[in-house]
């Protein structure tokens, strides 16, 4: 019995791709892009002796940088991600990533594998935009999730302040100094246009069509709301605060009791590929008497057909609004 590793090469040589992009990303910008940090990076520019103006600047050109690059060719696809996860590369870079990528997994699948050279280019292609792809998307996810987690806190803060008699501006200022990123940069910065004479519900309505949040939404029609009709803004967003918190508890009870539906549709999709791989791996003539029939590859497309009904119709089973 002859076992063939080829499959498991593929898949040793993504995951290389993945580890060599997040190396090369903490190489060049190190902890300055750490999500983790208890000071803010937007403080941390400013600590180390860069003036307000040019810190706004450049965290300005970093947060508007992607969605301006939509119309590059194959970066339509990864703008809106890489918005969101606020990547401190700039699109060029990331499309040379995509191509350095792409040469490292076309060798790696020279050396390692038998293919074709049509095959290895046409998986290295892929590898490279989909790894970045990955990559991207996780970066996404975690900060979109940190910022809906800060956010609750953040407004409550804002309220504290307001009812000790701060101004709105330095309500939101105070909230920049005292929240760690992603949202006490992102509060920063409206901070910092507040100062240099834009307007707040502005700066917020940017910031939230920008993140794409329905809670930041909600924030900044409140105050836009508040500005123009006036009312105890302090009120405001306690109850805003307190609708925040329960969507997000909302969001988690439904995440917990949609977990085992989206675990089952995974494993349905996945299962039979890995059938198919595993099969190969073990017996690699297994197939080799029905791959002349002509029911072979329209059984093999009917299928695929269903493996991909099946995940339109698990997520939409587990896709629920609140």
């Amino acid at each position: 019995m002859v076992i063939s590793a080829e499959p498991i090469i593929y898949g040793l040589i993504f995951i290389a791709v993945l580890v060599l992009v997040e190396g090369v990303y903490l190489t060049v910008f190190g902890k300055s892009i750490s999500l983790n940090s208890r000071v803010n990076r937007r403080l941390e520019m400013l600590e180390k002796g860069q003036g307000r103006e040019q810190v706004l600047e450049q965290l300005r050109k970093e947060m508007s940088q992607h969605m301006k690059s939509r119309s590059i060719p194959l970066y339509a696809i990864l703008a809106s991600k890489a918005q969101k996860a606020n990547i401190a590369f700039t699109p060029p870079q990331l499309i040379l990533m995509m191509g350095v990528l792409g040469v490292v997994a076309f060798l790696g699948l020279t050396v390692a594998t038998g293919a074709s050279l049509q095959v290895r280019i046409a998986v290295a292609f892929g590898m490279g935009i989909g790894g970045i792809y990955v990559w991207i998307n996780k970066k996404a996810k975690k900060r979109m999730s940190m910022i809906e987690e800060q956010l609750p806190d953040a407004v409550e803060l804002m309220v504290r302040s307001l009812r000790v008699g701060h101004p709105f501006s330095s309500a939101v200022n105070i909230v920049a100094k005292e929240v760690p990123d992603p949202l006490g940069s992102e509060m920063g910065v409206i901070a910092d246009e507040a100062a240099y004479g834009r307007d707040m519900g502005e700066s917020l309505k940017n910031m939230a069509d920008r993140i794409d949040t329905q809670d930041m939404r909600f924030l900044a029609v409140a105050v836009t709301i508040q500005q123009q009709s006036g009312g105890n803004l302090a009120e405001i967003l306690d109850g805003l605060a307190k609708v925040i918190r329960a969507r997000f508890k909302l969001f988690r009870r439904v995440k917990a009791i949609t977990a085992e539906a989206k675990w089952s549709g995974m494993f349905l999709s996945i299962f039979p590929l890995l059938a198919l791989v595993g099969i190969n791996v073990l017996q690699p003539g297994y197939y080799d008497e029905v791959k002349e029939t002509s029911l072979f590859i329209p059984a093999c497309l009917v299928v695929a057909a269903f493996l991909v009904v099946n995940i339109f119709v698990m997520r939409t089973l587990v896709n629920i609004k609140v």
